[in-house]
């Protein structure tokens, strides 16, 4: 056997063993992959309307107006040169700076909190929009948007109580109520005035002291005094705020005569401002794909998400949304002629 047989039979396993660890040593990206999509027209696993209505007559049609829904690469979990590779190549998955998907500043439960907080706070704003629609005049509140597990306010606040007053003086702004809370970093109880349901309660608190500040164990946000109640039962596990034009548009159908998508299925994503502007998301070309699958004929493109779908030619219809008054419009104009000229990146 020569020496240069020699040496390849030598080095060919080490390159092997080299390229396998390389292949599986962790980098620094996570990845996106299309998540399922849900009907909010429609109803949940325990056979309920995921839109409920209280006081005001609700219409319950034929159509679908789906949320769509991306599924991260999990906390602490990075790619390999491997899997990154495989992800890469598949039209409908994205890999992207670990940073990006989890940022260095929050841990696992930190981001699960600030995703339930970006829910409620999306269904609020989603009913509050649809309701402006339809001509209601819906003042904003301060309300409980999280309760924090064993936190001092654990069994005496509930999400979505509206905070009127702390210590007899009226609050309007969350910053009013977290510098009062803190106030009371002696053992005193804090007393918040509060509005659930429509009635007003009083409710004492002992804080717990960190860093010599009284903290209750609650995340407030922006949220409204309604004149009659709508309930979202939504999959507790999904979380963040970019379901907020689909939830908006299937609250406005729901509580108007007749099917807002002529018993089509439709889709979309897009962060709702107060104002009723639709705001960009991540994950766009992997919602997109799970739309498809769900059979969806039309999707909603965020104005600011235009740029992320150029290129694309999916089987179904890309609609460009600013607001979603003009999103209603261009959906009412579909329904009325398929091939009508509606906004479009």
């Amino acid at each position: 056997m020569s020496q240069r047989l020699i040496a390849v039979c030598i080095a060919a396993p080490l390159v092997l063993i080299l390229g396998g660890v390389a292949a599986s040593v962790p980098l620094p990206y996570a990845s996106y992959s299309p998540g399922p999509t849900f009907d909010i027209l429609g109803k949940d696993a325990d056979n309920a309307e995921v839109i409920q209505v209280d006081g005001h007559k609700a219409y319950y049609d034929k159509g679908q107006l789906r949320f769509t829904t991306v599924v991260a690469s999990s906390y602490d979990d990075k790619l390999s040169l491997g899997e990154a590779l495989s992800r890469w190549v598949d039209p409908d998955k994205a890999v992207v700076p670990y940073d990006v998907v989890h940022p260095k500043d929050r841990s696992a439960e930190q981001e699960k909190a600030e995703g339930a907080v970006q829910m409620t706070t999306s269904q609020d704003v989603a009913k509050a929009v649809a309701l402006h629609e339809l001509g209601y005049d819906v003042p904003e509140a301060i309300q409980v948007a999280l309760v924090v597990d064993k936190g001092a306010a654990e069994g005496k606040l509930l999400v979505r109580d509206i905070v009127k007053e702390v210590d007899g003086q009226p609050v309007t702004s969350t910053e009013q109520v977290v510098k009062a809370v803190r106030q009371h970093n002696d053992g005193s109880l804090v007393e918040l005035r509060i509005l659930r349901d429509k009635r007003e309660l009083t409710v004492r608190i002992k804080p717990k002291v960190e860093d010599g500040q009284g903290k209750i164990g609650v995340s407030l946000g922006v949220g409204y005094e309604f004149p009659f109640q709508i309930n979202l039962r939504v999959d507790p596990t999904v979380g963040g705020p970019s379901a907020g034009l689909m939830f908006s548009l299937a609250i406005y159908d729901t509580l108007t005569p007749g099917s807002l998508t002529g018993g089509a299925t439709v889709a979309g994503t897009g962060e709702l401002a107060p104002d009723g502007q639709v705001g960009p998301i991540g994950g766009i070309q992997q919602k997109i794909a799970g739309a498809e699958a769900a059979g969806a004929k039309l999707f909603f493109v965020p104005k600011d998400n235009c740029s992320d779908v150029q290129g694309l030619d999916p089987d179904l219809r890309l609609v460009k949304a600013t607001t979603m008054t003009e999103a209603r419009k261009a959906l009412e104009t579909w329904v009325g002629d398929h091939d009508a000229a509606l906004p479009a990146c």
